[in-house]
């Protein structure tokens, strides 16, 4: 088992694909991001109890810490990301200003400095975040093309996140919080270092226009779709977290259904490589938005764990794929002296999706089967909005 797990590192390291040679440092990126959430959560930052009276100003801060990051990030971003050469840069920035972050929280844990240190945190993964973006079109091998290589990084996410749950549960329970930040300090020192081994990455960009503030026209629809999937999977997480709690369901439904949407998830960067190549990635977000729609309104009317197990894993396949697709058609169409401000304009519009969803059942008193009903409702505004832009086009034409 060991030996399977690490089989593929080896190769990696070997290889003299560059893409490979960044999904090292990937990985270790989200490796460490792992770490440092099961560091957090239970502390007082992420614990946000069910039913007390201050419950909706806790959830609703909590959504906003969300947003502050990106916010924060965004516009130092824009200009660097603009250009090839310091991508290197940000990407290394961010690992090693992770560590150090790390080791200044890990003896003041439980202190109300571990509130600013876990924000810069949560700033400092999204500054690597965006960065890939540029990062993954720059390395991706000419005849591996967009949809592959982000399908391979969300791949290796997933297999960082798995190889760093095993040691962080373990540092857990011999050193507490503490010793899973000064661990955690450790992968991101060792990402650093091979955020050194990056050779230097070339522009390579689209033709599209892009205006002031990053917007590319031929996005407006499949970013409608898009966002409309960050939406549905931020209600259908919170839905799971308050919805199901109300309802009063088995509580071990809870992470059932949030193992299956990750399963999905992870099946979906399996599936989008495999995809026909004529197939075009507008077609992909918006085959996804009607598949998750169908499969909410079955689980509506079917209202049994099977049923809600397999949707789960349908709109963790669909929130994945639709997120590879717009990624790839935004990596395709932005010119290469634009990457910033598209990157950071989208990221900000799916963030705000995602709150959006989920402030639903976070805020309101929904039942946890009516939440499907209105979750299939979110779909077919999303559907409707990626529709309407291409139907005025048409008119005006």
């Amino acid at each position: 088992m060991v030996e399977a797990l690490f089989r593929p590192l080896g190769r990696m390291w070997r290889s003299d694909d560059p893409l490979d040679t960044y999904g090292l440092a990937h990985l270790g990126s989200v490796a460490g991001d792992a770490m440092v959430a099961i560091a957090l959560a239970g502390s007082v930052f992420f614990n946000i109890p069910v039913g007390e009276a201050d419950v909706e100003v806790k959830v609703a801060g909590y959504l906003a810490l969300t947003m502050a990051p990106l916010a924060v990030a965004g516009p130092f971003l824009v200009p660097l990301l603009d250009r090839a050469g310091p991508r290197r840069a940000i990407s290394f920035g961010a690992a090693i200003g992770r560590a150090v972050v790390c080791l200044y929280a890990a003896p003041r844990f439980g202190t109300l400095l571990q509130f600013p240190a876990a924000f810069l945190l949560l700033v400092l993964s999204k500054v690597h975040a965006i960065t890939k973006n540029g990062l993954a079109v720059a390395y991706a091998g000419p005849n591996e093309g967009l949809v592959r290589a982000n399908a391979r990084l969300g791949r290796i996410a997933a297999g960082g996140a798995l190889l760093a749950a095993g040691p962080a549960f373990g540092l857990l329970e011999l050193g507490g919080a503490e010793g899973v930040l000064y661990g955690a300090a450790v992968v991101y020192g060792i990402t650093a270092l091979l955020n050194l081994r990056l050779p230097h990455p070339h522009v390579k960009g689209g033709q599209a226009e892009v205006s002031k503030h990053g917007a590319i026209p031929q996005l407006t629809a499949p970013a409608i779709g898009a966002a409309g999937l960050r939406a549905a999977s931020g209600f259908l997480l919170f839905a799971l977290a308050f919805a199901l709690w109300r309802s009063g369901e088995p509580t071990w439904w809870f992470p059932v259904l949030a193992g299956a949407a990750t399963a999905g998830a992870f099946l979906g960067d399996v599936i989008a490589p495999r995809l026909p190549a004529n197939l075009r990635e507008e077609a992909v977000v918006i085959g996804c938005l009607i598949g998750a729609g169908v499969g909410a309104t079955l689980s509506f009317l079917a209202f049994e764990l099977v049923v809600l197990i397999l949707f789960a894993v349908v709109v963790g396949a669909s929130s994945e794929l639709g997120r590879l697709a717009f990624q790839t058609l935004m990596q395709r169409l932005a010119p290469g002296g634009a990457y910033g401000r598209v990157f950071v304009r989208y990221e900000i519009l799916f963030q705000l999706a995602w709150v959006g969803g989920a402030l639903i059942p976070a805020l309101a008193p929904i039942d946890f089967r009516d939440g499907f009903l209105i979750l299939a409702a979110l779909y077919l505004v999303a559907i409707i909005g990626y529709l309407t832009p291409d139907i005025l086009a048409r008119r005006r034409g």
